[in-house]
């Protein structure tokens, strides 16, 4: 009797609290489809380019977006809904947000490069991001990677964004390079005592220590893993471009990262780095300026892109040439690095190799990004080609495919807006006349 009264009472125990979830998920499911579903913005675009990949244009389309900041679908015609806010781009020529796969946000090259590193905490690095980013949203560019900054900097500007605290770009953020002793991305320059003060947390010797230092990015937030693979034009020491992380170091580092779902991009000048960053199985190449045909037939293996960000190359030999700013070590190999790239990027597009967009913003200023488009077809793409660098190609080479890179039902409302036609002026890009970030309007005229 016991027994059966209890069993009686949980049954009627739990017909109760399924009755209740029953009701609750009938009263509120309605109502979440309701507000997902709803439209909450309407952009009217005169002409939209409704696939990056073949270049097509659609004239006289509506993009209505959805509240949760992504898009629901693209419909003919000039639509409206009661209580959406229409914008009107009727004038223009609209397309997907653009992606820049390399730049640092929380630093910009200047005169005073050298003093700041002594003089700047980290939150004057988080302070002058935030500007840096909301300047680089203005240009465009709705997603970015910063591959090379202190972990706290970018990491705290990155959450910021992404809580709407600040205006700027989606940031997939590596956080500090994964430099060897004395490399690169390293301190150099500076009496002993202020090396051991500066000296970079991801700095590592032997494969062991690269490992460790890998894994220590990833457990601090690294989205991505960025390595300086060989020498560098900025770093202050006559070091050169060339090798720097051994083979098993290099080994060690990829796979690390790999066993932690992170790609790993590398900074890598010197044609011996780069195909030693390569054969260790880094997915991308940063820069590339001494690639040969080796590094072709290596990059066109899986899904691997080279960035080969000739922003940098052209400012830092203007900068060369002009003085004052790079100091007598960074100067000389500015002077021989910057022509080298431009040729690098012809042999590049002859040999078939897959790009994704890139500028390594902060060594030129922030806002300036859309340049790399203008040196892009200098160096024989068309436009077209090289926004596909900045849509789709980037967005699969930052594994955002699905999320970025189109204008497409289920997409982050990513969307620009210029006047003229970018598929056939890359200059029109420099001129970038409405911004939409994950369905908000940050820039309409």
């Amino acid at each position: 009797m016991y027994a059966q009264t209890g069993e009686t009472y949980m049954q009627r125990r739990s017909f109760t609290v399924l009755g209740a979830i029953c009701a609750l998920a009938a009263f509120a499911g309605p109502s979440l489809a309701q507000e997902q579903s709803q439209v909450a913005t309407i952009i009217h675009a005169g002409r939209l380019l409704a696939d990056p990949s073949t270049g097509r244009v659609a004239l006289v389309q509506s993009i209505l977006v959805g509240g949760d900041g992504r898009i629901l679908s693209i419909e003919p015609g000039y639509a409206e809904r009661q209580g959406a806010t229409v914008i009107d781009q009727r004038d223009r020529f609209v397309l997907p947000g653009l992606i820049d796969s390399h730049v640092h946000l929380t630093s910009e090259l200047g005169p005073n490069q050298f003093m700041e590193e002594v003089t700047l905490t980290t939150a004057d690095a988080a302070l002058r991001g935030a500007e840096n980013a909301r300047k680089t949203l203005m240009a465009g560019f709705t997603t970015v990677a910063d591959v090379g900054a202190a972990n706290d900097s970018i990491f705290a500007l990155r959450r910021a964004i992404a809580e709407n605290r600040v205006p700027g770009p989606r940031i997939l953020a590596s956080g500090a390079a994964v430099t060897p002793d004395g490399g690169h991305a390293d301190a150099n320059g500076f009496a002993p005592d202020i090396v051991d003060i500066l000296r970079s947390p991801a700095a590592c010797s032997g494969a062991d220590a690269c490992r460790r230092a890998t894994r220590r990015q990833i457990q601090a937030g690294a989205d991505l893993i960025k390595i300086t693979s060989t020498g560098g034009v900025l770093s202050n020491t006559a070091a050169g471009v060339g090798q720097q992380l051994s083979d098993p170091e290099l080994e060690a580092i990829v796979d690390a990262a790999h066993a932690m779902g992170r790609r790993v991009t590398a900074h890598a000048h010197g044609v011996d780095g780069i195909n030693a960053a390569l054969r260790a199985g880094v997915d991308s190449i940063e820069h590339g300026t001494y690639a040969d045909d080796e590094t072709f037939r290596l990059l066109r293996r899986g899904n691997r892109y080279l960035v080969p960000t000739m922003m940098a190359g052209w400012w830092v030999t203007q900068l060369a040439e002009q003085g004052g700013t790079l100091s007598p070590a960074q100067a000389a190999k500015a002077r021989t690095v910057g022509p080298a790239l431009v040729a690098m990027v012809r042999r590049a597009r002859a040999a078939g190799v897959r790009i994704a967009f890139g500028t390594d913003t902060g060594v030129s200023p922030h806002g300036m990004n859309a340049r790399e488009f203008q040196l892009l077809v200098e160096a024989g793409y068309t436009p077209l080609q090289a926004i596909q660098m900045a849509t789709v190609n980037a967005a699969d080479h930052l594994q955002l495919n699905g999320t970025a890179g189109r204008i497409a039902p289920g997409y982050s409302a990513d969307i620009i807006a210029v006047d003229g036609d970018p598929t056939t002026d890359a200059e029109t890009l420099m001129r970038v006349r409405f911004v939409m970030a994950r369905g908000r309007a940050h820039s309409a005229e």
